[in-house]
């Protein structure tokens, strides 16, 4: 095999497939990554396969000579990450062992402007399949929607393993809606965007309609997989489309000469919905950069202590002042004006859950939607984007 693309072609894709190598292969052949090059089409793909999450890049180049080969990727990612800018030529050819105890192995050669480099790579068929989606669920989203609801979403979602259908992100896909779904049991992400994909494919269309007939098409999807899926997104145009292909247990995304596929996590996904209370008595708009801003400053104490940030309302003064008291450290106060209805209240919250649905909401103005002090607090955007942030306050102890 022989092939010659740019050191940052390579780069770009090498370390977007590299995210799906495990840390600690269970099988030598799964710290790798599949280089194929194709003659006829004078395109390189990558892939990187850890048995549940799998992803797929290519890109153009100039080959030679076609083959496939499997390299080792921290080795190979790491060379070409430090090599200069400019043309890379990557070849391989396959040398015999002497020693019985040793197979016939294949040697790698990088060169550069700079120079040489060679390793040892395995045989390509040893390289696990990425799955195969044939009779299942076939549609478009559009890249826009799907980033929309990413942004919204992911960072709600549960670390621990223990309650792995959390870890995830709840997907419902309805014929004009698509829903995004987190929560790691003390605060809720909701997020909804239209699913009104530009080529406007009637097959499409009919699939989730199709769905809808009896009931939503709905999946739990694993954060990481969705964190990979979020920087392949990235790379599209905002007006492109993903195409999805979903079977019972398996997901594949595919769009812009990249595949991600996954697994998708199982268990009944908590009744969200019920959650949300259908009304409040006290409603407050803000500015959401002044209070980030204000509660980032105070977190510095709140970081010291409990995490803990104390909300008093004042609904004659329309303001609120924000306050911690962090024993044995210091305290800290500030204060903002907001438009106020309903009763004054104190209300306390754990500052990092309050300072993550902040960042979410992308708008100028937030409202708060506000019932006791012990009861779920919603924070909405006003205008842009429809999400919903649940956080559960904190008991205030005298």
């Amino acid at each position: 095999m022989k092939l010659v693309c740019t050191q940052s072609e390579l780069n770009t894709n090498l370390s977007l497939v590299s995210r799906a190598i495990p840390s600690r292969p269970t099988h030598p052949v799964l710290g790798n990554v599949l280089l194929a090059a194709d003659s006829e089409l004078q395109r390189v793909q990558l892939t990187a396969f850890d048995l549940s999450l799998g992803i797929q890049t290519s890109f153009n180049a100039v080959v030679e000579t076609g083959g496939k080969i499997a390299i080792p990727a921290k080795l190979l990612n790491d060379i070409v990450s430090r090599l200069p800018e400019g043309e890379i030529t990557l070849t391989s050819e396959s040398t015999t062992v002497d020693t019985e105890a040793e197979a016939d192995s294949i040697k790698i050669t990088l060169t550069s402007a700079s120079g040489r480099y060679q390793m040892r790579g395995m045989n390509a068929e040893e390289f696990p399949p990425l799955p195969q989606i044939k009779d299942g669920v076939a549609l478009e989203l559009p890249v826009e929607a799907l980033m929309e609801g990413l942004r919204g979403s992911l960072f709600a979602t549960s670390a621990d393993e223990t309650k792995q259908v959390l870890t995830g992100v709840h997907l419902t896909m309805q014929q004009e809606n698509l829903e995004f779904a987190a929560t790691d049991g003390h605060r809720l992400a909701v997020v909804q965007t239209t699913n009104q994909n530009t080529t406007d494919d009637e097959s499409d269309t009919a699939a989730v309609a199709e769905a809808s007939d009896t009931s939503p098409l709905e999946l739990t999807l694993p954060a990481r997989a969705l964190r990979e899926l979020e920087r392949m997104l990235g790379m599209s145009q905002p007006n492109d489309n993903v195409a999805l292909h979903f079977e019972q247990g398996q997901i594949v995304f595919e769009g812009g000469g990249h595949r991600l596929t996954s697994r998708t996590l199982e268990g009944q996904y908590p009744a969200y919905r019920k959650l949300i209370p259908d009304s409040f008595i006290r409603q407050i708009t803000i500015e959401r950069r002044q209070l980030l801003s204000a509660v980032e400053r105070i977190a510095v104490l709140a970081d010291q202590k409990n995490n803990v940030i104390k909300f008093s309302i004042d609904n004659v003064e329309e303001q609120i002042k924000l306050s911690v008291e962090a024993q044995d450290v210091g305290s800290g106060q500030e204060s903002m004006s907001a438009q106020i209805s309903g009763e004054g209240l104190e209300i306390a919250f754990n500052v990092k859950y309050l300072i993550d649905g902040l960042k979410a909401l992308s708008t100028s103005d937030i409202q708060m939607q506000i019932n006791e002090a012990n009861t779920p607090v919603i924070l909405t955007p006003l205008g842009g984007i429809k999400m919903t942030y649940l956080i559960m306050p904190v008991q205030i102890r005298s």
